[in-house]
């Protein structure tokens, strides 16, 4: 089967202004990803390649076994058959018929903090946007069950609107993460650290109808971590949390003590 008809001439024409590529990882029908669309779109041309579906804790996982598809659900909103990073891979490798000047993930439904950006699937398909040369933000709303995300979505794109006028190192991403409160109730903007969570709390071992075993990931710790400077600390006192992350895992100051350690080998 072939794509769906009118796929090749979905893309509109470009102009002058600033492209963002916007993904997620809660799938394209989420309330944060188009409060997101919508916003940005207020300041620059918007196409979204975003999940069929929810893929949260996919982490940066690509799909290399199976054929991918994507589908055009309007002008410039295109729906994929993989994770987060598939989507923001495959519009960036040849699928697009331009260049986006940054890649935008979110609105997510749930914060990112701390040790939750190794798994999250918002944060990944931002790093994927930074694998391929873009500068990248991830966004996302604190709380179970958070209702602000046109407040999010607004943060985003003033981060967005002074990152295009005032550039950062070409190898950071950042990490957004809003507390659920409306706009006019946000505190302001902090730079945060990565802070850490206790451990997960323990599976849940349930039964299926057949008596057959299944199982349950637990939730997720609290924070351990959470004190002055990190970004839990900063979203519980209502402001915005934003984290610097770096996509080379490479713990530097360790080289020389590890060089030494191997010589004993």
């Amino acid at each position: 089967m072939g794509d769906p008809p009118g796929i090749e001439n979905n893309q509109t024409s470009r102009n002058d202004e600033v492209k963002i590529l916007v993904s997620n990882d809660d799938g394209y029908l989420a309330k944060g990803i188009n409060a997101l669309a919508a916003e940005l779109s207020t300041i620059a041309d918007v196409v979204v390649v975003a999940p069929d579906r929810n893929h949260s804790g996919a982490s940066n996982s690509l799909t290399l076994h199976a054929p991918l598809r994507i589908h055009a659900v309007e002008t410039d909103r295109y729906f994929v058959n993989g994770t987060p990073s598939d989507c923001v891979h495959l519009a960036l490798s040849g699928f697009l018929e331009f260049d986006p000047d940054i890649v935008v993930s979110g609105v997510n439904h749930g914060a990112n903090l701390g040790d939750d950006v190794i798994y999250s699937g918002t944060v990944a398909a931002a790093m994927e946007g930074r694998f391929l040369g873009l500068p990248a933000v991830a966004v996302s709303l604190s709380g179970e069950h958070g209702v602000n995300h046109v407040a999010a979505a607004k943060v985003a794109a003033n981060i967005v609107g002074h990152l295009q006028s005032n550039p950062l190192d070409s190898d950071v991403v950042l990490n957004v993460n809003v507390p659920d409160l409306p706009f006019t109730e946000l505190l302001g903007v902090r730079s945060t650290r990565l802070g850490f969570r206790h451990r997960s709390e323990p599976m849940v071992r349930e039964q299926d109808p057949r008596g057959h075993s299944i199982y349950w990931i637990g939730p997720a710790g609290e924070g351990q971590d959470a004190g002055p400077g990190t970004d839990f600390a900063a979203v519980d006192a209502g402001y915005v949390s934003v984290t610097p992350l770096k996509v080379d895992l490479t713990r530097h100051e360790a080289l020389p003590d590890v060089a030494a350690w191997l010589e004993t080998l």
